[in-house]
């Protein structure tokens, strides 16, 4: 996308649907905007709060040895194996660490992909915790158009940690997999002419069936579950998901940029994996989760919310996923919880990105990224021991002090 005019081997654009494949990738994560229509999550009106900086150089120098590998690697080469494209670390509060490569700079907004879901999940245990949202009540309940769907005999929380039992398939390696057909219908675009298939999330929605196994049994990671959760999130509130971000995270947290959503022909947001933002922003998101819902002396949501999240879910259910990379973990809200020695837990998306949260450390790393692979098991080997050397780096700090 450089030269004017640019040359046609070098435009991504629409119709073409593949400018989310690599290597155009790395131009589309900062550029979402241009490609879709959106709506905004508004910071509001008021001045930002300046986030507070001391930076360690230490950090480059860090070594940890990569899941299954008899070698060492430094934090610094880390970045550029995982194709970051900005990595930010606040520890107690302050910016020890904040680099930009690839397409973003401080000025620029990044897709956060899946991120998207946790601050979905986020929302709705808000509600929960404030008993405006019963997590045991049966979703055909809260959204009647889905009676006859899978989700209707589900009960909220199990949306909420995708234990739902769907006959859906997201293998983004087979081309007839539900994903595309679900991708279809998500498209802000004009369909083909005599296309009778769902248009938008929520026409989509009504149509998946109920597998054969029960409700609760198994954790099964799919993004109709967030988008269903988005709509739950609506009917409760009365409010798009872009409209309450913007109120209850956006517009309190002293935020510096405004975030925002990719939208169906609709005007829905994609509750699943909208959302672009600043790094910074992401960080206050990750240092807002660390406090227990408190930023800048104000207590935006309960304590209760985090100490929910980080409690995890069903680990049983969870396991029977195989997650190799996340054993022992779960997933409760839409976020990832590793039950590690740290108590750390993630909000995580696609080719990369994250919000690693570690309270034992008082740390959070936000890492935006453009790596080729979309499952994040082919980047976790070099980012999730990469994290906890730096946990153990900054906790040594502390002691020696």
């Amino acid at each position: 996308m450089q030269g004017f005019p640019i040359p046609k081997d070098k435009l991504i654009m629409q119709p073409e649907s593949d400018f989310f494949s690599f290597p155009k990738m790395r131009w589309t994560v900062c550029h979402i905007r241009e490609l879709m229509p959106t709506k905004e999550i508004s910071r509001g009106l008021g001045a930002p709060v300046p986030m507070t900086y001391a930076l360690d150089s230490g950090i480059d120098t860090v070594t940890f040895q990569p899941l299954g590998s008899d070698k060492t690697m430094t934090w610094k080469a880390s970045l550029s194996a995982n194709y970051t494209d900005g990595m930010l670390i606040l520890h107690k509060g302050q910016i020890v660490y904040e680099t930009y490569s690839g397409c973003l700079n401080e000025r620029g907004k990044h897709a956060a992909m899946s991120m998207t879901k946790s601050l979905t999940g986020l929302l709705a245990e808000i509600l929960v915790v404030e008993g405006k949202l019963d997590p045991a009540a049966k979703v055909d309940t809260i959204i009647p158009e889905l009676k006859n769907s899978a989700f209707g005999s589900a009960t909220v929380r199990q949306v909420m940690d995708m234990t739902t039992s769907l006959k859906y398939s997201e293998d983004y390696a087979d081309p007839n997999a539900d994903i595309w057909v679900y991708s279809k219908a998500a498209s802000p675009f004009p369909k083909p002419s005599g296309d009778k298939g769902p248009n938008g999330y929520f026409e989509y929605l009504q149509t998946l069936k109920k597998d054969t196994i029960n409700h609760g049994e198994v954790f099964g990671y799919k993004t109709v579950n967030s988008d269903t959760l988005g709509w739950i999130i609506s009917k409760v509130t009365g409010k798009d998901m872009t409209s309450l971000l913007s109120e209850r995270i956006w517009m309190k947290m002293g935020a510096e940029q405004d975030g925002y959503m990719t939208v169906d022909a609709k005007g829905v947001p994609f509750a699943g994996g909208g959302i672009s933002a600043g790094l910074r922003d992401m960080g206050r998101i990750g240092q807002l989760m660390l406090n227990g819902g408190k930023i800048n002396g104000q207590q935006l949501f309960p304590n209760k919310v985090v100490e929910n999240i980080q409690a995890g879910g069903d680990k049983k259910a969870f396991a029977a996923a195989g997650y190799k990379t996340l054993e022992g973990g779960s997933y409760h809200s839409m976020w990832w919880v590793m039950h590690n020695q740290y108590g750390a837990f993630a909000a995580r998306g696609v080719h990369g990105q994250t919000i690693y949260v570690d309270p034992t450390a008082e740390m959070v790393i936000v890492r935006f990224s453009s790596f080729p692979s979309a499952a994040n098991s082919k980047i976790d080997p070099t980012s999730l021991p990469a994290y906890q050397a730096v946990a153990k780096y900054l906790l040594n700090k502390d002691r020696e002090k």
